[in-house]
């Protein structure tokens, strides 16, 4: 009843609804790709997982519509991050919101003109959305690297060996930081696999992926992001694509 419980006040809120729908559509394609390559005998059930996966991103591409005003509002208080001590962690952080502002309006042209609404080019307008994406990713890569990194040092420095001068709340404090950093930056590799296999053949290995991989990386990336949720009591700035 308590799982129940946490699952239903999860989907509660929006980003809780993302994560799951986000999930969910991975592991569809994971199994779905994997049942059409592998088991010929079963490849209509993976057709139909296929489908669902595809359907389940296209809702969550309709609800990202709505996230610009938050993203903005995010982007907007974070600002120059006059708060944060570390400059490459600033600077990191200010590109990589100028990215995620960027990507969004860039995905819903896409989305339009898939739609019809808009006569433009889509293929571009996807190929941009996704090149913002990558940005974004490779930034949190560099920032959640220089962070594990600042972070070891601090716990290895001289002061660190007297637990005297580093108290074990504050030891295990940064602890958490490295953990959550280290699972953050996995998350971000295995969508930047996903977010180059999507960008025009020709760049790295665009194209390369089978769906079953690209399942797999999806799912690996949206379970740790609710691994990290549920830790951090399910607070969240923007869904991730």
């Amino acid at each position: 009843m308590a799982a129940l419980s946490g699952l239903a006040s999860a989907l509660e809120s929006y980003r809780g609804r993302d994560r799951l729908i986000r999930t969910l559509g991975y592991c569809c394609q994971l199994v779905g790709g994997a049942l059409v390559e592998q088991c010929p005998a079963r490849s209509e059930v993976g057709t139909r997982l296929l489908v669902l996966s595809s359907q389940l991103n296209h809702c969550r591409t309709i609800l990202r519509l709505f996230d610009d005003l938050a993203m903005f509002m995010y982007t907007k208080q974070y600002g120059l991050g006059a708060e944060e001590e570390d400059v490459f962690v600033r600077c990191v952080s200010v590109l990589g919101n100028l990215a995620d502002q960027l990507y969004y309006p860039c995905e819903h042209v896409a989305w339009a003109a898939d739609a019809r609404i808009l006569r433009v080019d889509s293929a571009w307008w996807w190929t941009l959305s996704t090149a913002f994406w990558g940005l974004s990713l490779l930034l949190g890569i560099a920032r959640s690297l220089w962070m594990v990194v600042k972070l070891r040092k601090q716990l290895r420095s001289p002061m660190a060996a007297f637990t005297s001068q580093l108290p074990w709340s504050k030891w295990r404090s940064v602890e958490a930081q490295i953990q959550s950093e280290v699972l953050t930056l996995l998350s971000n590799l295995a969508d930047l696999a996903n977010a180059v296999h999507w960008l025009p053949p020709g760049v790295l290995w665009a194209g390369r992926f089978p769906p079953w991989l690209v399942g797999l990386l999806g799912t690996v990336s949206s379970l740790l992001s609710v691994y990290q949720a549920v830790q951090a009591g399910g607070q969240g700035d923007a869904t991730t694509p």
